[in-house]
């Protein structure tokens, strides 16, 4: 199975940290982060990843050449930032055989179970499969409403009166037809110009797992906290 990792983002919230690495480098308990997701990979059997790259590039390639994954890795760089929707949109050569695939945000950690992920995904029919955890900030993430069928019936990116806190995770799974609804322009972003037009054809999958959002210097010091005793 194949993956993009999202890794291009500027990790703007994260400084002065990422003042000198991308935000996908910072470390946890002495490994980057980048490390937990390709581990995951290539824990759970999926063999095929791409990376995108813009802040920092050379950082990334150093250590993707030197670390030691038994995986098929593509790193692409972007000398503008397409956004999420916009780097799924431009590689979409990259997933051309018409199987289901993973999108992952790195600035991420966790240590969700893709594999009950994608059966979950498997034995619903819909185009996408939304990660979901239940946040302490919602108006800083996407936020969804679910049906007892688990079809999401409303999403919200960074809504300004959140209905509940129930949030997108940034892991979702997907099928190639998703290019029927990635815009053509650039950048364009998954949770505010993809993902509202899912409603209804996207399931929500409830993460059971470890899941810590790393977009701020709080989070960043409670996941360096957290991370020992857990099983990556």
């Amino acid at each position: 199975m194949k993956a993009f990792l999202l890794a291009a983002g500027l990790g703007t919230r994260l400084r002065p940290i990422t003042d000198n690495i991308p935000k996908c480098l910072v470390p946890i308990n002495g490994k980057p982060l980048l490390y937990y997701w390709l581990h995951s990979f290539e824990r759970y059997g999926i063999d095929q990843v791409l990376i995108n790259m813009h802040h920092f590039p050379e950082l990334i390639l150093n250590y993707v050449n030197q670390a030691n994954f038994g995986l098929d890795i593509v790193t692409v760089y972007e000398q503008e930032l397409l956004g999420s929707a916009g780097t799924i949109r431009n590689n979409m050569d990259f997933v051309n055989d018409n199987e289901p695939f993973l999108i992952c945000y790195s600035d991420n950690l966790t240590n969700v179970n893709l594999p009950a992920m994608i059966q979950f995904h498997n034995s619903h029919n819909n185009i996408f499969t939304l990660g979901l955890f239940h946040t302490l900030n919602p108006t800083e993430c996407g936020i969804a409403e679910v049906d007892g069928q688990n079809t999401v019936t409303d999403f919200v990116e960074k809504p300004k009166e959140p209905k509940n806190n129930l949030a997108g995770a940034g892991v979702y799974v997907t099928e190639p037809t998703i290019l029927d609804y990635l815009p053509e322009q650039h950048p364009a972003d998954l949770g505010y110009d993809v993902l509202p037009k899912l409603i209804g054809r996207m399931s929500g999958f409830y993460i059971k797992d470890y899941f810590r959002d790393i977009g701020t210097i709080e989070s960043y010091n409670r996941a360096c906290e957290e991370v020992h005793g857990i099983e990556f």
